[in-house]
């Protein structure tokens, strides 16, 4: 006889690192190619299967596998989030659970499996990069996509699809706010802008699976975190420059930082201390060399290093 209850699909658990750094004033993120066999090497996050046996903390398997596929040995690390819709599919009668970590490190040599590399996110995120000005991509073809999908629905539909596109996108005058990445993202998904994984042709450059979608995430807590903890300190040397610092700042999240407000704003809130030397090699005037002050983190309940990530663009037309 047969069972006419279908057959029970199985749970994979793996480990997904968004492994984040900042060189040359730009956020890069780690990925890797898709096996050979597995078809065209499409780029995703690393990825592994958690070793119930093994792993006796998900934080330790995490290190474990990072270390072992890429050299590189994880410092700062806090879990993002856990990603597991019933459409995720890992293999066949497989549904793929993924607990993700977000990684902050100093960008440096990688080797392993999958050929991994260093890329820019704003590769993935082209809407996301406002340093010199609006990204030509709202303009040539988020705003017109966007008016499209808006007058595709009812009259009450399309107004709240206008005013979320507005919102976002600082269509109109508004001003961008630099901290809704991921909002950003579900709406030209929903839009049908991002084909996730291998689904078509989409703005910027595709991610395996929802891998792009794990990316704007850790984006969005990155920008977040900063107003209240200095993670950017992560990403830096231990000693730099000022003029270093800010850029740091500027490329995660995305907008310009006024000079002296920031320096203010660093300085008030004792963030660092001066190494008594000076940068060498820079070209100029040689200049001061700073270093995080750690003891800011008893001092201060929310150290941050921005106050605000907001930034209006210049008048259309």
């Amino acid at each position: 006889m047969v069972d006419p209850r279908p057959a029970r699909r199985t749970l994979a658990v793996d480990l997904v690192a968004v492994i984040l750094a900042v060189s040359e004033a730009t956020p890069r993120i780690l990925v890797v190619g898709a096996d050979e066999a597995e078809g065209p090497a499409i780029e995703g996050l690393p990825a592994g299967l958690l070793d119930p046996d093994a792993d006796r903390t998900l934080d330790r398997g995490m290190r474990r596998w990072v270390r072992e596929r890429t050299g590189i040995e994880l410092g700062y690390l806090e879990q993002l989030y856990t990603f597991g819709d019933r459409d995720r599919v890992a293999g066949e009668g497989e549904r793929a659970l993924s607990i993700v970590y977000l990684a902050l490190v100093s960008e440096q040599p990688v080797s392993g499996p999958g050929a991994p590399r260093w890329r820019s996110c704003y590769e993935y995120l082209p809407w996301e990069d406002w340093r010199d000005g609006r990204p030509p991509v709202i303009d040539e073809a988020i705003t017109p996509a966007l008016e499209r999908w808006a007058a595709a629905g009812a009259p009450a539909e399309g107004a709240e699809r206008r005013a979320r596109a507005a919102l976002n996108f600082a269509l109109g005058g508004g001003a961008f706010d630099a901290n809704r990445p991921l909002e950003r993202y579900e709406l030209l998904y929903e839009a049908g802008l991002l084909p996730e994984g291998d689904a078509g042709e989409g703005l910027g450059r595709p991610m395996r699976l929802d891998h792009r979608r794990i990316a704007a995430t850790a984006l969005e807590r990155v920008r977040g975190k900063l107003s209240y903890r200095p993670l950017v300190f992560e990403l830096l040397p231990p000693s730099f420059t000022l003029l270093q610092l800010q850029r740091a700042v500027e490329a995660l999240v995305g907008v310009r930082l006024h000079k002296s407000n920031f320096r203010r704003l660093v300085e008030q809130a004792r963030l660092v201390e001066s190494t008594g030397q000076r940068a060498r090699g820079l070209g100029g005037r040689p200049a001061a060399l700073y270093r995080f002050r750690r003891e800011v983190l008893q001092e201060r309940p929310a150290p941050g290093v921005t106050r605000t990530t907001r930034r209006r663009p210049p008048p259309e037309g």
